[in-house]
């Protein structure tokens, strides 16, 4: 049975296009999400609600404590274990998300580079964020650009990886490439008109407030989660910690969300392009240009088309 990927940038209706497909094809959805894997952060990664999910069980979310790490090495261990779960209700697993460093790994396996050495991550995590963010930028600027500047987890990776090999992070991610996928898989990666996104952006953010981001980021700094929101990418928490604590005002705070979530939007649509355009099993779809009805149209036609070109070849 051959696994679905719905991918690509940030508010362009994956969650709701992987849900009313797996309506259509008796599926299940697997979360592709850094974000959503957090208990408690609800409403700033956008988590799908209980009604919205329309019966259609989901999959990694919810899984560990905002203080909690989680690798991209447990996502593939627990992925795998839901795809097979999946498989053997005789269900379809429908892969939706946004985090390409997890689809990369599910789909094509980890990288080759060295395992961790606690001695050399305990004496980067000393260090403060802000220069081991330069020192990346220095070493390894490709790799740097990537990710956002408080992704603390990942900068350390990045500098450990080149404390002990000499080569930056990037050579490892290159050397890996496509090689033999682990999965039979057809993707497909929303884009959307940067105009219209970075509208539909704004809008999310304004429904974010409304629906009282603001009292879901006061709860888990009195759960005492403050240090956990700035040490991870968490757009939509970090940004409102200084407003909490009366260093900003609240226009100001949503404007940094605005701008932090648009720039990593710009980021994502990078990396899909540079990654996918041209790949085999990989379609790209302009999600703007259709209906609702249209995309899932689309998406069952090509995989359709592939499944007939499976069994003809």
């Amino acid at each position: 049975m051959r696994l679905i990927v719905i991918t690509g940038t940030t508010a362009t209706g994956k969650t709701e296009i992987g849900i009313e497909l797996a309506k259509l094809l008796n599926g299940e959805v697997i979360s592709a999400d850094a974000m959503m894997v957090y208990k408690g952060m609800d409403i700033g990664t956008a988590k799908p609600k209980p009604e919205e999910m329309e019966g259609i069980p989901h999959h990694l979310i919810d899984v560990v404590e905002p203080s909690e790490n989680f690798s991209v090495k447990e996502f593939i261990t627990l992925a795998d274990r839901q795809i097979e779960r999946i498989r053997q209700k005789g269900k379809t697993p429908i892969v939706v998300g946004g985090t390409w460093l997890y689809i990369q790994a599910l789909l094509y396996g980890l990288t080759d580079a060295p395992p961790s050495d606690w001695r050399i991550r305990e004496s980067l995590y000393r260090e403060e964020p802000d220069r081991l963010y330069r020192e990346l930028l220095r070493v390894d600027r490709e790799y740097g650009e990537k990710i956002h500047p408080n992704d603390l987890k990942r900068i350390v990776r990045a500098l450990e990886v080149y404390r002990l090999t000499g080569k930056p992070f990037s050579h490892f991610q290159k050397k890996h490439g496509f090689r033999e996928k682990r999965y039979d898989f057809t993707g497909f990666v929303f884009e959307m008109d940067r105009e219209r996104l970075m509208d539909r952006i704004e809008k999310r953010v304004e429904k974010m407030f409304q629906e009282g981001l603001v009292d879901e980021v006061k709860k888990l700094i009195d759960t005492g989660y403050e240090n956990a929101l700035t040490s991870k990418q968490a757009i939509g928490y970090k940004e409102l910690i200084p407003y909490i604590k009366g260093e900003i005002n609240l226009q100001e705070a949503k404007g940094r969300i605005i701008k932090n979530t648009k720039d990593f939007a710009k980021r994502q649509l990078r990396t899909f392009r540079s990654k996918l355009s041209g790949r085999e099993n990989w379609h790209f779809i302009k999600a703007d240009n259709y209906t609702k009805r249209s995309v899932l149209d689309t998406i069952i036609k090509k995989l359709n088309m592939e499944e007939k070109n499976e069994h003809t070849g």
